[in-house]
Order: structure tokens, then C-alpha cells, then sequence
């Protein structure tokens, strides 16, 4: 084996060392940002869900009368009694 051809074997050995660990590194960054999008997209649906949540308890407060109370049973006294 010449001089050549041992160089060029490293060489070789070198460029797919470092194309593999490129590729290792490459699937965790594409992963990470993938997890990453994924968390904000849920945060954001949380917040929409937590949202509409308020929306309808302050809809319902609306229809609710102050007589009623919380419990939404009437406790107002009967004027037959």
C-alpha cells in the first residue's frame, strides 16, 4: 500500500466520519425544533381553550340573575305564601 492510498483511505474515513456525525447532529436539531413547534402550538391552544373558557363563564354570569345567586336556584320568597 502506497503513501497515496493511505492518505486517501483517511481522507475517505474522515468524510464519512464527519458526514455521519453531521447527519446525528442534523436529526437532533430537526427533532428539537420539531418539539419545540409542537409545545408552543399546544401552548397556544391552551390558551385559546382557557379563552373561550372565560368567554363562556362571563356569558353565563350574563344570563344568571342576582336573585338566583351562584347555585342558580331561585331564592326569592313566594308572595302567595
Amino acid at each position: 500500500m502506497g503513501k497515496f492510498e493511505r492518505r486517501k483511505d483517511l481522507a475517505q474515513e474522515a468524510v464519512e466520519s464527519t458526514a455521519i456525525r453531521v447527519g446525528r447532529i442534523a436529526t437532533i436539531i430537526t427533532t428539537a425544533v420539531a418539539d419545540v413547534a409542537r409545545e408552543i402550538g399546544d401552548a397556544v391552544s391552551d390558551g385559546l381553550e382557557m379563552r373561550q373558557a372565560a368567554k363562556r363563564a362571563a356569558a353565563d354570569e350574563g344570563r344568571t340573575s342576582p336573585d338566583e345567586g351562584r347555585t342558580g336556584l331561585d331564592t326569592s320568597k313566594d308572595d302567595d305564601a
